[in-house]
């Protein structure tokens, strides 16, 4: 059951200290060279707390964009093979907004969802979120139409929400939640029933995602996947800062005597994703990659896991170096 309590800003900055003082790692949203990204922090004054979302996305803290799974040394008449368990810190990530929260959520579900990924839960184990209500939206932003919203406490041990007065609300949420906030309890105060809906961003929703999800399976050979993936040069770039996106490529890097094998990121929307050692690439076309992308993430994943594999988060409208809205692109199919 959650609590909600409250933390003054100054005890939120003694938090920080704690958490030091704990060994835990604190990575949040902080500006780098002019873009705001997660990075480590050591007090709450490095945090950028007026930014709608950092350009990266958190899953990296799980799931790296390069991983060493094993290595091997050849020796007369025998293979050495070294596995190698991931490196993991306990790490607090702070000012995460709930859309990205919510990721995790999808991460869970496919690295759990036959065999448990050892590396992943490895590190996923380590972290906890402490997320940050929503206080203003942009155009790319879509939570509401995939389940989430800007007060959405899915994926986060603890929720912060600024109130109008100074300080944040807290929705103390898991046991991990609990655990951080057992570090300092005396920080925290009761809440004494204010509204958190009052201050957060006001996000109307473009569509309906269990309706979109109906209507794909009817839409496959429909002539709109064409039209919206003409600008799409297959970059990868929406892949690569989305929070749910988990392909990857396994790689080896070996010469005659040794070598290793890696876990790398890729993507659908590349072609070489599905180009065959024959030559053959049954997804040769844009749109055809275009097209998995969405069906992929409002349609299989929906079928198994219950729900969409999107947290509306727009990062991937706002990475697009061609202007392709995510939202915008939806809208139009759902109308259909």
């Amino acid at each position: 059951m959650a609590t909600t309590l409250k933390i003054s800003a100054a005890s939120l900055a003694a938090l920080f200290a704690v958490l030091g003082d704990a060994g835990r790692r604190i990575l949040g949203p902080a500006e780098v060279d002019g873009r705001i990204e997660l990075k480590a922090v050591r007090t709450l004054a490095e945090v950028a707390g007026d930014q709608i979302q950092p350009v990266l996305s958190a899953k990296e803290t799980a799931f790296p964009r390069v991983e060493r799974l094993l290595s091997y040394r050849m020796a007369p008449g025998k293979v050495e093979l070294q596995d190698y368990d991931p490196e993991v810190q306990p790490t607090v990530l702070f000012g995460l907004r709930p859309c990205e929260a919510a990721g995790f959520n999808s991460l869970d579900a496919v690295f759990n969802w036959d065999t448990r990924d050892k590396f992943f839960n490895a590190r996923r184990e380590q972290l906890t979120v402490v997320g940050l209500s929503c206080t203003q939206a942009d155009d790319a932003c879509f939570c509401t139409s995939v389940g989430g919203g800007p007060g959405s406490t899915k994926g986060s041990d603890i929720l912060l929400t600024p109130l109008p007065e100074g300080g944040y609300l807290a929705e103390i949420l898991t046991e991990r939640g609990e655990a951080l906030k057992d570090l300092a309890p005396a920080l925290f105060q009761p809440a004494n029933g204010e509204d958190k809906e009052a201050m957060l961003a006001k996000v109307e929703p473009s569509f309906e995602h269990q309706g979109l999800a109906a209507k794909l399976p009817g839409l496959f050979t429909s002539d709109i996947w064409a039209e919206q993936s003409l600008r799409c040069i297959g970059c990868g770039a929406c892949a690569f800062v989305c929070p749910t996106c988990v392909c990857f490529d396994i790689q080896e890097e070996a010469d005659t005597k040794q070598g290793q094998r890696l876990r790398c990121w890729d993507s659908c929307g590349l072609r070489q994703f599905t180009l065959h050692a024959s030559g053959h690439n049954p997804r040769s076309a844009q749109s055809e990659r275009w097209r998995q992308r969405i069906y992929h993430k409002f349609g299989y994943f929906a079928e198994r896991f219950g729900g969409p594999m999107c947290v509306g988060c727009g990062k991937c409208s706002r990475a697009c170096p061609v202007d392709m809205n995510l939202k915008e692109h939806l809208t139009q199919v759902y109308e259909v």
